[in-house]
């Protein structure tokens, strides 16, 4: 994508961030002359046009969205020059950081800092939903901090496009996956896909308790395990994990990650006035407000832990079929749904099967017939006279002397009525031996074998009368590699005599090693290090002689090592051949140009050296070039003088006045005469100075003395 023109208009340039739908560059406006952010989503997605009409109407939604913490949306467009559908957005440019970072440098934070970044968010989250916009994906990563020289100004992004994704469905245009960071998900969207403001809310009261703890409520091994947790366990009162927090401050946490959407704030703005009222207590320096904090939990009635008439009480399943390619689990092996099998629990984490009521048989034709029967019985006794059930004197229940007559026949009572007991007894005993037989004696308990290597599990599980099989492995930080961590059904679970139990065996801890990037641009650094499940950290640009601008030169930590999944990996990026910038030398010693040019990594070269008279002995009278930017190994020329030329004095005595001046002119002297002490007027010199023999410089001046 870097350096492509979009539409003729926006000019990409560097990576700025890369996300599970879509990339993000800084790029210009060639149009407007203006940086910009421009989102791409990844290739495929543009390729449906139901899903490209649907990005362009929330991109239009988004864009109708005018608020100071909303990251604006300038554009949209399809660019198809390259052969294939380019669906992207251009937004805001916002230089900075984001949330994510600041929880990594400051987490766990105090409450009214936790407060104070959360407040624009909330705000900007109310706008949205006044007009009917939800987000779908509070995170971290989606709230941008401006630096402080663009005003500190913090904004949320990506408005509207989740929505573009999934539609009305929980599934996307990619096959399947839910939209939405796991660890911020509401319970009802992992549930069944649907979303309305109060998501929204549950996300940021998350993001409240990472800011508050410095950890994330729920954690797992697997997006299916988080998902899980989030939909049947309530997130934790931050104070258990940061004591001293107040009550109140709990409290909010709790009403807006109630997993009971009902109980939680109706959309932001609501939650916006119970986050003002938490500040107001803290700037109160309150340490405990009961009133506020009684106010702020989530009201229960009864009737809310009272399951109504017909009602299964088990836990609502959640579409383990969407969650599940997250993690490329079979959803028959996410544990999630249910499949016949008895006690069936997850093989990722194990939870209780809530115990169930009596099993009802279904309704046969003999208990149809004894139903009346039962239901007779309480009528005969009411027509029974008051003295034939009880009479003074006798024991209660005892027959008077004298039975009233009976007006049914002996015939009757004796063929019916035993018949009918007699059948509704073989009924619930056939009933009992089946229910005995088919839920428990043709079952035997799964032993346990965790901890044994898969040979020794086998062998336990052969001793019992049950068949082994090996399952998909897993990762496990405490159990060392080809050792039980699981078994399906688990240790005391139920399996049919002579059944299959399957085995997890450990692979041992999840360890990935640093690839070798160097030589790869940031682009292809980042791609690789995503494939190995190992996380971008930062770059950081240092000058090479040997490697070429924006590729790698090393990794931190250094290709090999190995880290846990999710690790940071930073990047050390090639910023090219260090320029260096030289001066004029002229006129200055050569030896001192010499050590302070070669001290920084250049050749120096004497190409002449002349004589001047003008530049002193061993001085630059030339170099090449003479200013601008060189690169470490370049070579600067340099003509050096060798001082003025020297002549030697000929011998001029005796010699006419005019005939020795035309001689010395010639070879370059300036020639003045003077009288000799004894002078006679013959005008031939008798000495000059400097004398015959001498080396003078050319330009001097020779004095002659004339007789």
């Amino acid at each position: 994508m870097v350096g492509r023109l979009l539409e003729r208009r926006y000019r990409i340039g560097p990576r700025i961030a890369r996300g599970g739908m879509a990339s993000v560059y800084e790029a210009t406006d060639t149009r407007l002359d203006r940086t910009v952010a421009v989102k791409v989503m990844h290739p495929g997605l543009g390729d449906d046009q139901e899903f490209a009409e649907r990005f362009v109407r929330e991109a239009r939604a988004a864009a109708r969205l005018n608020h100071p913490h909303v990251v604006g949306v300038y554009d949209q467009g399809d660019d198809t020059s390259d052969g294939q559908d380019t669906v992207f957005l251009v937004m805001e440019y916002v230089p900075g950081h984001t949330l994510r970072d600041v929880v990594r440098k400051e987490a766990p934070m105090p409450p009214r800092r936790a407060l104070a970044l959360l407040e624009p968010v909330v705000s900007a989250l109310g706008a949205a939903h006044r007009a009917g916009l939800i987000h779908r994906d509070v995170k971290p990563e989606n709230v941008l901090i401006a630096d402080e020289a663009h005003g500190g100004r913090i904004k949320v992004a990506d408005f509207g496009l989740a929505k573009a994704v999934s539609a009305d469905t929980q599934h996307t245009a990619t096959g399947g996956v839910l939209i939405g960071t796991v660890s911020y998900l509401a319970p009802e969207l992992v549930v069944d896909g649907r979303a309305d403001a109060r998501a929204d809310v549950y996300a940021v009261g998350v993001v409240l308790y990472e800011l508050l703890t410095g950890a994330k409520p729920h954690e797992g091994e697997s997006p299916i395990q988080v998902a899980y947790r989030h939909v049947h366990h309530d997130v934790p009162m931050p104070s258990l994990v940061q004591p001293g927090i107040p009550d109140y401050v709990d409290a909010l946490v709790a009403r807006a990650t109630s997993r009971d959407r009902d109980h939680r704030p109706a959309d932001a703005t609501v939650l916006l006035h119970h986050l003002h009222r938490v500040e107001q207590a803290l700037r109160e320096g309150l340490d405990s407000d009961p009133e506020l904090a009684a106010d702020l939990l989530p009201r229960r009635t009864p009737a809310d832990d009272v399951p109504e008439p017909g009602n299964d009480t088990t836990p609502e399943p959640f579409d383990a079929g969407a969650l599940a390619l997250l993690t490329e689990v079979d959803p028959r092996d996410s544990g999630l749904v249910a499949d016949g099998s008895p006690d069936r629990t997850t093989a990722i984490e194990r939870h209780p099967v809530p115990a169930h009521t009596t099993p009802v048989a279904p309704m046969t034709e003999p208990m149809m017939v004894a139903a009346p029967i039962a239901a007779a019985a309480p009528a005969a006794a009411a027509a029974t006279p008051p003295a034939s059930r009880s009479a003074p004197g006798r024991a209660p229940g005892r027959a008077p002397t004298k039975a009233a007559p009976v007006a049914t026949t002996a015939r009757r009572r004796s063929v019916k009525g035993p018949v009918a007991l007699l059948l509704a007894i073989l009924l619930v005993a056939g009933i009992a031996l089946g229910a005995w037989w088919f839920g428990w004696e043709r079952y035997t308990t799964t032993p346990g074998v965790l901890g044994l290597d898969e040979a020794a599990a086998s062998a336990e599980l052969e001793d019992a009368g049950l068949e082994a099989e090996a399952g998909e492995p897993a990762y496990s930080e405490n159990v060392a590699a080809g050792l039980v961590i699981d078994s399906d059904p688990e240790p005391g679970g139920k399996v049919l005599d002579g059944g299959t139990v399957t085995l997890v065996l450990s692979l041992g801890p999840e360890r990935y090693d640093v690839p070798e990037l160097a030589g790869q641009t940031e682009d292809q650094a980042q791609d690789a290090l995503a494939a190995t499940n190992l996380a971008f950290g930062t770059s950081a640009g240092r000058w090479s002689e040997t490697v070429p601008e924006g590729q790698v030169i090393r990794t931190s930590p250094k290709a090999g090592t190995t880290l846990k999944p999710g690790a940071t990996v930073d990047l050390v990026l090639s910023r090219g051949r260090k320029p260096i910038t030289i001066k004029d030398w002229t006129g200055k010693p050569l030896a001192n140009a010499k050590v302070a040019l070669e001290r920084r990594g250049l050749e120096v070269s004497v190409t002449s050296e002349v004589h001047s008279d003008t530049v002193a002995e061993g001085d630059v009278i030339s170099q090449d070039p003479t200013t601008g930017t060189l690169y470490r190994g370049d070579t600067v020329s340099f003509t050096v003088s060798l001082g003025p030329e020297l002549v030697e004095v000929p011998n001029v005595e005796a010699m006419g006045v005019e005939a020795a001046t035309e001689l010395l002119e010639g070879l370059g002297f300036e020639v003045e005469t003077q009288q000799a002490q004894i002078y006679l007027g013959l005008g031939y010199v008798s000495s000059s100075d400097p004398g015959e023999g001498e080396r003078v410089a050319k330009g001097s001046t020779i004095t002659l003395s004339v007789v």
